[in-house]
């Protein structure tokens, strides 16, 4: 007979890990089983894979050792399909990666595993979208994962001086990647191709600040220039610009994960989970989805962007609200908002642009060395968090208490027939 509450998060980037550690810190072990299941063995600090593509080392952070005796079963595989009215997950483990399943023999040989849950974490992400542009997979390299970083890596490590390096994108990855390419190595002819104007949201000082470090570092602007096509050796504008790039950097924006989308979860037409204020899905109450997967409306109305300012805190709205909701407390608010977007210019130079609630660029921004140290402590403290998922959790974790009358929602599944789903309230 079932007596533990199955939570399985999904995904172990800023906002899954942090969820799958804030639940593991506030509810006892006795009562829930918490199963955290990812398809690379490590963190990945994704905000520093343009300094891994410049042949920087990054610290190892193997997720079992991060979650060795928290309470929390990490699993080493890839989510193939979420079931979302059986309460359902289906992973495949990669032959030799040393996890066990529990079901029937057929299914172990096929290298596969149905997981059932009472309370689902979607915590999948997202990926480099390349918005159907003729030429970007065959060309262009992405940063947006590890492993698209470190194929930048070794790419950029055989170009011989005076090669050109064209970045497509002017977000807050594209001018990190250009900067961080053209300072490692001031031998190559680094450009920047920017549909708008290049900082054209940050406030008159930060636009001069990131204008005067460009010019240093002898970067070429392509303003307003959307691309087109991307070639071997060429990027094309709608304009008929033609910008040379024996490589090309794709940070034209993100997509998420494809497998919400194949679910009955009522998704956006870019298939992110739309959720409450606490991370909860509007159409499946035991299914909550945080970080770039969710659909989350922040200050203004405005939904909020992805990035890791927004899925660190959403992931703890989402820990806290099942928390409260399983021991019968009240939910607590977890501010979901904006206060500044920490940009690296190198590894010497940086821009902290102060913003609005709701994202929007105030006159205070913080420039240079001190703006540089200011982003690299917000960069550690943010996998600091990651990395030590209980700590501070002696005497804090709580037990379940009995009120599936008053919620549904976390009544636990059948374990041998489909779970019904109910309307959020």
């Amino acid at each position: 007979m079932q007596t533990q509450h199955r939570i399985i998060v999904l995904g172990a980037g800023y906002a899954g890990a942090s969820a799958a550690g804030r639940l593991a810190k506030r509810l006892h072990p006795d009562d829930v089983d918490i199963t955290l299941v990812n398809a690379e063995p490590d963190f990945v600090e994704r905000v520093r894979n343009h300094q891994l593509a410049t042949g920087q080392d990054l610290k190892p952070r193997p997720l079992s050792e991060m979650f060795a005796g928290t309470g929390v079963d990490f699993r080493l595989a890839r989510v193939t399909a979420v079931d979302a009215d059986r309460r359902t997950v289906t992973i495949s483990r990669d032959e030799g990666n040393g996890q066990k399943g529990t079901e029937e023999q057929g299914m172990e040989e096929q290298g596969t595993e149905e997981l059932p849950y009472d309370t689902l974490v979607y915590a999948l992400g997202s990926a480099a979208d390349d918005h159907g542009v003729t030429g970007v997979s065959e060309h262009a390299h992405e940063i947006a994962s590890r492993s698209g970083a470190l194929r930048l890596r070794s790419r950029l490590a055989e170009l011989a001086a005076g090669s050109a390096v064209t970045v497509v994108g002017g977000g807050l990855t594209g001018l990190e990647a250009a900067t961080e390419i053209a300072e490692s190595r001031p031998d190559l002819d680094v450009s920047l191709v920017a549909q708008g104007g290049l900082g054209d949201w940050l406030s008159e000082k930060g636009r001069g600040h990131l204008r005067k470090v460009f010019d240093r570092l002898g970067i070429t602007v392509h303003e307003h220039a959307a691309v087109t096509a991307v070639g071997a050796d060429r990027v094309t504008t709608a304009d008929g610009r033609t910008v040379p790039a024996e490589v090309t950097v794709w940070t034209a924006g993100f997509a998420v994960h494809p497998i919400a989308r194949a679910t009955t979860l009522e998704v956006t037409e870019r298939g992110q989970i739309v959720v409450d204020r606490t991370m909860r899905s509007v159409s499946h109450p035991e299914v909550y989805a945080v970080g770039d997967a969710a659909h989350a409306m922040g200050p203004g109305g405005k939904p909020l962007r992805m990035s890791c300012a927004t899925g660190v805190p959403t992931a703890w709205q989402a820990a806290d609200a099942i928390t409260a909701r399983l021991t019968g407390r009240k939910i607590p608010t977890i501010p979901l908002r904006y206060f500044n977007q920490c940009i690296s210019l190198g590894r010497k130079e940086g821009l902290i642009q102060f913003v609005t609630a709701d994202d929007r660029a105030t006159g205070n921004a913080l420039t240079g060395r001190f703006a540089a140290r200011y982003k690299e402590l917000i960069c550690k403290g943010a996998a600091w968090g990651v990395a030590h998922p209980t700590m501070g959790s002696v005497g804090r974790r709580r037990h379940i208490v009995h009120t599936g009358a008053q919620d549904p929602a976390i009544q636990p599944a059948s374990s041998t027939s489909p779970a019904t789903s109910e309307s959020a309230a």
